[in-house]
Order: C-alpha cells, then sequence, then structure tokens
C-alpha cells in the first residue's frame, strides 16, 4: 500500500484542461518516487496515498494543487548584456538563477530589443492538471533513499 517512505513505480498520463497530453510515463519506463517527500505535485501524492499495485485512478488537480498559480513577478525582463555574450538566446532555453533567497528555473521567452524577456514561472502553473495513472510497483524505500528524499530508481520527475 502507498504509505509514507515507499517508493512507487507509476504509469501515468498528465492532460491540460483541453485533454492536450503534456507529460506521460508507460510501464517499460515508469515514474519512481518516493511516497511522502514532496517529490511529486501535493495534490498528486495525496490523491495517491493508500492505493495498491494495480490500481488505476483519475486524478484532477486545480493549480493550487499542482505547480501553483502564474505569479507575474517572476516575468522579468533582463539586459541582453546579463547574458554572456557568446549564449544563444533561444526561446523556450531553461536556465537557474537565484532570486533573493529563493532559486528559481527560468525559461527564455525571446528577445524584445535590448532585452531579453525570461518567466521563472514553472511552464505548467496556472493549469489545471488531468492525470490517469496506474500504480506499477510498491517497495518500501532503503534507509539511504529516506535520507537522500528521493528514490534511487530510474529517473524522477520534478
Amino acid at each position: 500500500m502507498i504509505t509514507k517512505n515507499t517508493v512507487v513505480s507509476l504509469g501515468y498520463r498528465l492532460t491540460n484542461a483541453e485533454g492536450k497530453e503534456l507529460d506521460s510515463a508507460s510501464s517499460s519506463d515508469p515514474l519512481s518516487y518516493l511516497h511522502g517527500h514532496k517529490q511529486i505535485v501535493p495534490g498528486l501524492e495525496n490523491a495517491l496515498e493508500g492505493l495498491l499495485v494495480g490500481d488505476k485512478k483519475e486524478v484532477s488537480l486545480s493549480p493550487e494543487e499542482g505547480y501553483g498559480q502564474v505569479i507575474p513577478e517572476l516575468r522579468l525582463k533582463l539586459p541582453r548584456t546579463q547574458f554572456p555574450e557568446d549564449m544563444e538566446i533561444t526561446p523556450g532555453l531553461q536556465f537557474e538563477a537565484n532570486l533573493g533567497d529563493n532559486h528559481h528555473v527560468f525559461t527564455i521567452i525571446g528577445e524584445d530589443g535590448d532585452d531579453v524577456n525570461i518567466d521563472g514561472n514553472h511552464p505548467l502553473a496556472g493549469q489545471a492538471l488531468n492525470f490517469s495513472v496506474e500504480v506499477l510497483g510498491i517497495r518500501p524505500a532503503t534507509e539511504e533513499e529516506i535520507q537522500h528524499g528521493h528514490s534511487h530508481d530510474g529517473h524522477s520527475h520534478h
């Protein structure tokens, strides 16, 4: 059963309110995560609590339960001179930066004259998310995984 400190393998399909597929993981390449450690969005983690292997569930999340609302303050304009000269300003390119005490991943939206428009919101911020999930596996986490706060299986999405 899915409880805190179990490592869960999921197959899932994530769609937005319009039904467009945003992300998925299949049984051959499942998402593995450590339950109870905020590795996946809170609304999904809460919905999976108590499920068993083989269970399937449809989970619809509001933006608050997913990646939060869009924060206008994270949409910034930076002078081109702040970026390395040899760096190509490619829309969709992501980079990490510290803003105050918070670490953000910014996405380049595009150049605007001598400025570069960037957005520090998660690409899925402000969106309702629909997950169709299937529990493929559950096992107790190892001591090391619990200490590190993540599973050591396969890849994990953040």
